[in-house]
């Protein structure tokens, strides 16, 4: 059951929907169709570019057909993840599974550093032992046919990711862009060497592995960003606008907010009239839930704590000399003296 924090006790919120910590199944396929599709997608792409290479000797494309294969394999964690997350809370992952998400979303951006390392080794290796770029014409056709490819797949997977709340999803789908923006310079490193410029085709491999590093960064900080329990701003302050409009609220008084996979999970305690019964200040924390269920985005759940709005200072959370212990009692060596 859901339960809300009223003073320093909790009360069982009777016979409230217990589904609120789900994810919403739809949310979850909607996610495995995107992954699947697109790697349908991207394997097309990586096979045909691929076949080019291995009569093209082109550095760049290689570059850009590694980074496809990497990208599709950025969909197994995810959808491990998407799978892990329709999992119920038990006794031993008591918030449910929805940070294997997150967990996802790290390994997709280090999988995007590996490309990016793989790519550069190639392009030294090929300036290094200076083998001819060949079949220009088809390599130029292949990376144009891999920048549509990959873009069309960036765009449908950021779209989902965005729609469904998920950081891992749109980090995947940024990962598809780099593929997009590795197969145009695969195409001018070859156009290079077309007009008679033979290291223009590892030098574009190398800008193409500082271009994934690049998108690997910006990647990384939504993601980590989500690890580390970070929570957008303008969010929280919704939360304590909501919050304050409720009927019965005093004031907010601390407000906790972070994401999980693709849902936000909320603390927030407020203040009462001090002459409230426990069941009415229950009352107004389920006023409080619902008002945030109904205004905050893809929330899961939300715990609210009661306090007593006294004036001054509040006499049950207060120290008094009394419950101090008699310094003069303490052993010497707990004394606080010089």
């Amino acid at each position: 059951m859901n339960s809300v924090m009223v003073g320093a006790s909790s009360v069982e919120a009777g016979s409230h929907p217990q589904n609120h910590g789900l994810t919403d199944p739809a949310t979850l396929d909607s996610g495995i169709r995107a992954l699947v599709i697109s790697s349908v997608g991207l394997l097309a792409t990586f096979a045909l570019q691929i076949g080019v290479v291995w009569i093209g000797r082109s550095a760049a494309l290689l570059a850009d057909a590694i980074h496809n294969l990497i990208d599709v394999f950025t969909s197994v964690p995810l959808w491990i993840a998407f799978v892990l997350s329709r999992r119920l809370a038990n006794r031993r992952f008591t918030y449910g599974y929805a940070r294997a998400e997150d967990v996802a979303g790290a390994i997709v951006v280090l999988m995007i550093v590996a490309s990016a390392a793989a790519a550069g080794y190639v392009a030294i290796h090929k300036w290094s032992s200076q083998v001819p770029t060949t079949h220009l014409g088809l390599g130029m056709a292949a990376a144009l046919i891999g920048a549509i490819g990959n873009e069309l797949v960036a765009v449908y997977k950021i779209r989902q990711g965005e729609a469904i709340g998920s950081a891992a999803l749109v980090a995947d789908g940024q990962h598809s862009r780099a593929d997009a923006l590795t197969s145009v310079g695969a195409f001018f490193g070859i156009l290079g060497v077309f007009w008679g410029v033979p290291w223009a085709d590892p030098l574009m491999g190398l800008l193409i592995s500082a271009a994934i590093l690049y998108i690997a960064w910006k990647a990384s900080r939504e993601v980590f960003a989500r690890i580390m329990d970070a929570i957008e701003p303008e969010t929280v302050e919704q939360i304590e606008r909501v919050t304050g409009a409720v009927p019965g609220v005093h004031r907010v008084d601390e407000v906790r907010a972070r994401w999980a996979g693709h849902q936000v999970m909320i603390e927030i305690a407020i203040q009462v009239a001090p002459h409230l019964t426990v069941a009415e200040g229950h009352q107004i924390a389920e006023a409080v839930r619902r008002e945030l269920f109904h205004h905050i985005p893809r929330l899961a759940d939300v715990l609210v704590h009661v306090n007593p709005a006294w004036e001054g200072a509040d006499p049950c959370h207060a120290l008094t000399a009394d419950d101090q212990p008699d310094s003069q009692t303490l052993p010497a060596s707990k004394r606080n003296t010089p």
